[in-house]
């Protein structure tokens, strides 16, 4: 029996914690756990033991950190086989290999490329099966894309299953702004055998995240849950949830449906025997999943169902002299432009083309998608004719995207459908094959049926094939309007899928285009669309969406219709204003608005610009503040995520670059707002969340003297008394550095310097920083900046 049918059969119970027990039996704060494999195999092996002895059917090898960006690459090898070795060694009936984050932010957020991490990931892998593991469990994800460069390196290279967790923080999504129902959709349909959330909480605050879960899983559910939030107690880690009260409210998981259940920080053997009895007493759940269409983002799904959804269609360069130009330049700055005035305007999903024969339509697809991506949270429809292309965008995209398009012709199909299959995308299919467009619904509906039916053959669900029965020009062929039409009927009751239409061709070559665009619209709305690709960005073509999203009770109470009337330029009783064309709200050639939208390739010219009327002060005080100040608002609202956050800081770094060179040559003081020395403690290899503060704070002219990681106690003291710093920031990812960073807080103070400390990480809380003896508890780099700024108008003179 493998893994698969062990789950197949029933319940299958995973091991706890490893970094828990390994503290416990001697591991020295700053060791990386991983070591313990070649220099004490004796305490891994008993430690496996002591889970298999409580009931554990899955031992997971202690590899978390096993990366060549954590440990030496040289010793991967050797720490990797070592530990499948001793796994298998103690009796394991299935050993995982575990296998954590890479520990860097990749691009657009970082520098850290998708190719870079898929090597990193594909060494492990080959490494792990050549071990001798019988899965992967790929676990404390945050970032949904580096998750998925794991799941192809897997994939691409061994035949391991794999089981998949994301970690959640108390607000429901991930560091990075991921939430449960975009991760459950898109990892299940990136082919992991099974799908949940480990690590961050305990139990009883995952449960709401894992009922999310289950209501989209398709797949396996696996839960492994920390002991409740680690606190700190005569000095040591400890965490407070007791074997019972964890088994407990793992007790209402299984009864909703978890299948794969274990545990992560704080539990031990203790809690695996408190849960194998528990088992021993429930039957297996079938919970009912939701079965939906929907493509997502790293931060949303857009479910299609039962619902009118806009596809935005500005950005294809058909017809479009200036996005042609912008393409053939690599003028990102006009798409992304494009991008933000249409989610700005209503768009749902963006459609994204990029095909000129002059350019690398592969590569530009790409960049694209990757910068698009890092502005807006709307999910993206790939769309070409090209084969390479779509697939390069489809590797590279963060989430499901909606691939656009495939046709009934069999080449079309060969090609376009292991692609979405393999990226686990939706796929939108033509009414056409080698034969043309046929004239009648029936033909076009028979080519729907071939392609749906194909596509079931590549394990591609109903649910995730759209049809696009095909709109022609009432001009030319005015009564095949009424044939696309009847088709959509057709398509739905018929075949029951989501259909999607390309709008404004119907009115090709007629006056008043918006007029017959948004009269199409109503009669296919009634017909059974779902989808309309159009243009947003035309304010009665979006004040007809919301009229028919009253109609279909998508609008609660016509909320959104009145309150796009009291704001739109519709102007009743007459035609269109302003040819029915929605202007965005705001100056997007404010600076301000360049800073809040993200777009980082424009600021460093604005800012430039405005050098010659203004001095730098005044353009940090009019336009970086406010700015930063509505996107940080926004971060904390959860309305704007990580990702957005960062390409805000960037574009403020940019246009700071410019100032800085401007001082530089006119010799003149570069203010600041104050100096602080950040590090990342010693023994603690992580520096993701320091790096985010670092950037922050550095908007908001702070000078940041930046030690790096794993810092040495001494050159803290050393440098915060050499430069005269007053405040500190320490940052720590792990609970066994924690007390470094209150030794390191005790050196400052024994050494009698003036220093003034916040702390933060994902192991820090209130109570830690009382324990480290910091001042202050930053939860995020926002609240660094409000710490800052509280300090040095209290302490001018410390600045």
């Amino acid at each position: 029996m493998d893994i698969l049918e062990k789950v197949a059969a029933g319940h299958v119970l995973v091991d706890g914690a490893m970094g828990t027990m390994l503290q416990k039996y001697g591991l020295p704060t700053g060791v990386e756990p991983e070591y313990f494999n070649l220099t004490h195999p004796e305490i891994v092996e008993k430690i496996h033991r002591e889970y298999l002895a409580a009931g554990a059917d899955v031992i997971t090898a202690n590899t978390f950190q096993a990366n060549r960006t954590k440990l030496p690459q040289e010793k991967l090898p050797e720490i990797i086989t070592r530990a499948v070795q001793i796994a298998k060694a103690a009796g394991a009936p299935f050993t995982a290999y575990d296998m954590g984050p890479v520990g860097q932010l990749l691009a657009p957020m970082g520098t850290l490329s998708f190719e870079d991490a898929y090597d990193i990931f594909k060494e492990q892998a080959l490494l792990a099966e050549a071990a001798g593991a019988d899965l992967v469990i790929i676990e404390t994800m945050s970032d949904l894309l580096e998750t998925k460069a794991a799941i192809l390196a897997i994939k691409e290279h061994t035949k391991l299953p794999i089981f998949c967790t994301m970690t959640y923080q108390e607000d429901g999504r991930t560091f990075v702004g991921t939430d449960p129902v975009a991760a459950t959709l898109t990892l299940q349909a990136l082919g992991v055998d099974a799908v949940g959330v480990n690590c961050s909480l305990g139990p009883v605050e995952l449960l709401p995240i894992v009922q999310k879960i289950l209501k989209y899983a398709l797949i396996p559910v696996i839960v492994q849950a920390n002991a409740g939030l680690p606190q700190m107690e005569n000095g040591e880690t400890v965490y407070r949830i007791e074997p019972a009260e964890y088994t407990k409210a793992a007790r209402a998981m299984i009864r909703a449906g978890v299948r794969i259940i274990g545990g992560c920080c704080g539990t031990t053997p203790e809690f695996i025997q408190e849960l194998r009895a528990m088992l021993g007493q429930e039957p297996v759940a079938a919970p009912v999943p939701v079965v939906c269409t929907a493509p997502t983002s790293a931060s949303q799904a857009v479910i299609l169902d039962d619902r009118l959804s806009v596809i935005g269609e500005r950005i294809n360069p058909t017809g479009k002299p200036r996005l042609k130009a912008a393409l053939r330049e690599q003028d990102l700055s006009y798409l992304l432009k494009e991008a933000l005035a249409q989610v700005k305007a209503g768009a749902d999903i963006l459609d994204v083309n990029v095909g000129l024969p002059e350019i690398d339509e592969a590569k530009t697809m790409t960049t694209v998608v990757q910068e698009m991506q890092g502005i807006v949270n709307v999910p993206l429809q790939i769309d070409s004719s090209q084969v390479a292309a779509i697939e390069s965008g489809a590797r590279h995209y963060n989430g499901r995207p909606l691939i656009n398009s495939v046709n009934g012709k069999p080449e079309s199909l060969e090609a376009i459908l292991p692609i979405v299959k393999k990226y686990g995308a939706l796929i939108l299919g033509l009414c056409l094959d080698e034969s043309g467009i046929p004239d009648t619904a029936e033909g076009r509906v028979a080519i729907a049926i071939k392609i749906v039916e194909t596509a079931e053959s590549y394990g591609i669900r109903r649910e995730d094939v759209l049809i696009d029965p095909l709109v022609l020009t009432a001009s030319a062929q005015q009564e095949q309007v009424a044939v696309t039409l009847e088709t959509i009927r057709l398509l739905k009751t018929e075949l029951g899928v989501k259909t999607v239409i390309g709008l404004s061709n119907v009115s090709f070559g007629l006056p008043e285009r918006t007029l017959l665009n948004a009269s199409f619209l109503a009669a296919a709305f009634g017909a059974g669309v779902d989808a309309p690709i159009m243009n947003p960005l035309s304010d009665w073509m979006m004040a007809t969406v919301s009229a028919l999203r009253v109609f279909n009770q998508q609008d609660e109470n016509a909320a959104g219709y009145i309150e796009r009337m009291q704001t739109s330029g519709i102007q009743f009783g007459g035609k269109p204003a302003a040819a029915g064309v929605q202007k965005a709200t705001g100056d997007s050639e404010d600076l301000k608005q360049m800073i809040i939208e993200g777009r980082k390739d424009e600021t460093a010219a604005k800012a430039r610009e405005l050098l010659k009327t203004l001095t730098p002060l005044e353009i940090v005080d009019r336009y970086f503040i406010p700015a930063l100040n509505v996107v940080g608002d926004a971060f904390e609202k959860k309305t704007l995520f990580l990702p957005q956050l960062m390409q805000s800081a960037e574009a403020v770094t940019q246009a700071q670059n410019v100032l800085k060179d401007y001082l530089a040559k006119q010799e003149a003081p570069q203010e600041s707002n104050g100096r602080i020395l950040l590090a990342t403690v010693e023994g603690d290899i992580h520096d993701i969340g320091k790096n985010i503060v670092k950037m922050i704070l550095e908007n908001y002219g702070f000078d940041i003297i930046d030690l790096g990681r794993d810092v040495p106690i001494e050159k803290v003291v050393e440098t915060l008394k050499k430069d005269k710093i007053h405040l500190a920031g320490l940052s720590a990812l792990m609970t066994t550095t924690v007390a470094n960073m209150k030794k390191t807080i005790a050196a400052v103070k024994a050494a009698g310097l003036d220093v003034t400390f916040m702390v933060g990480g994902a192991v820090l809380n209130p109570e830690y920083k009382e324990f480290v003896g910091a001042d202050y508890y930053a939860k995020d780099a926002m609240e660094s900046v409000a710490i800052a700024q509280k300090f040095f108008k209290e302490h001018p003179k410390k600045k």
